[in-house]
């Protein structure tokens, strides 16, 4: 039986102490943010919040009665499933292809995917183009411009590439094409790393904001609710003007502009941290491992 040294035993302690304070230093600031929304501000006191001082749910009941907040949480979520989805239908295929070392001109096709990972046209050209493509002012400019993950590609394509090649041959042998090894083998085995990029994919849209500024700034119902919160740590300076469109704002006299932006801030945090836990083991499998051991 392996029995630990003392340097062992110190540096096992150590690394304990890293993990304590990464803790600390990422739960306890949200820990606050989340009890001061659950808070009458009239009782806090400014010291950090271990639990709800005279609990309330005023903040978020303001908030959801705001038609922005409504239709920001409407275009994020729809941003965020069509957007993923978009993305791993289109990368998928895109990693395949180039995995396919028959295809004409493969390498030169490799390169320049790569290529694209380190030069971009910039801003002005792209904005030319995705107005040119007729996308300004409209949702699909959240979703077609990011079909194409050349990282996530990289990815999917390693992943694929571990894959035996006996096993496409003999389903070649039987009879299937291209199109159905892609969808009953080569995907379900990708799982996986699917779940991996589709969950780097889904933060992105979550918490993107800069495309809405750039080409949807003009066009509010299509504002999603990081720019909405964008927009409110900006403009927000009194509790009449954000619950204006309530039928009885009097009914929140009590809150403040702070703790209304605090609450919009939880409420932009709290799904994908209640989503990740369900993805964590795909996420953590498909960046890790292989598909096939033996």
């Amino acid at each position: 039986m392996y029995r630990s040294s003392p340097a062992d035993r110190m540096f096992d302690l150590v690394n304990y102490a890293i993990m304590v304070f990464a803790f600390v230093v990422m739960v306890f600031p949200f820990l606050h943010l989340f009890n001061y929304s659950l808070s009458n501000p009239s009782f806090v006191s400014g010291k950090f919040l271990f639990y709800p001082r005279q609990f309330t749910l005023d903040s978020y009941k303001a908030i959801f009665e705001n038609p922005d907040v409504l239709n920001g949480i409407y275009i994020s979520t729809a941003r965020t499933l069509i957007g993923t989805l978009f993305m791993a239908i289109v990368t998928s295929m895109a990693a395949y292809v180039i995995t396919r070392d028959d295809l004409t001109g493969i390498k030169f096709f490799r390169k320049y995917f790569v290529f694209t990972m380190y030069f971009s046209g910039g801003i002005i050209p792209m904005y030319i183009l995705i107005k040119s493509l007729g996308m300004v002012g409209s949702f699909w400019v959240y979703v077609i411009p990011s079909a194409v993950s050349v990282f996530n590609m990289i990815l999917i394509k390693t992943y694929i590439e571990g894959i035996p090649k006996e096993l496409e041959e003999s389903a070649l042998i039987d009879g299937a094409n291209d199109a159905y090894l892609f969808m009953k083998i080569i995907v379900p085995i990708c799982i996986p790393v699917m779940a991996a990029v589709s969950l780097f994919a889904g933060i992105g849209q979550w918490n993107s904001f800069i495309d809405t500024q750039f080409y949807n700034a003009m066009n509010p119902e299509l504002f999603p609710l990081q720019y909405v919160l964008y927009n409110s740590f900006q403009s927000i300076t009194s509790v009449e003007q954000f619950t204006a469109s309530v039928g009885d704002p009097e009914k929140y006299r009590m809150l403040t502009p702070q703790s209304l932006k605090i609450a919009m801030t939880v409420i932009t945090v709290l799904p994908i941290m209640i989503v990740y836990p369900f993805l964590q083991k795909y996420f953590i499998k498909g960046l890790l491992l292989g598909s096939v051991k033996g």
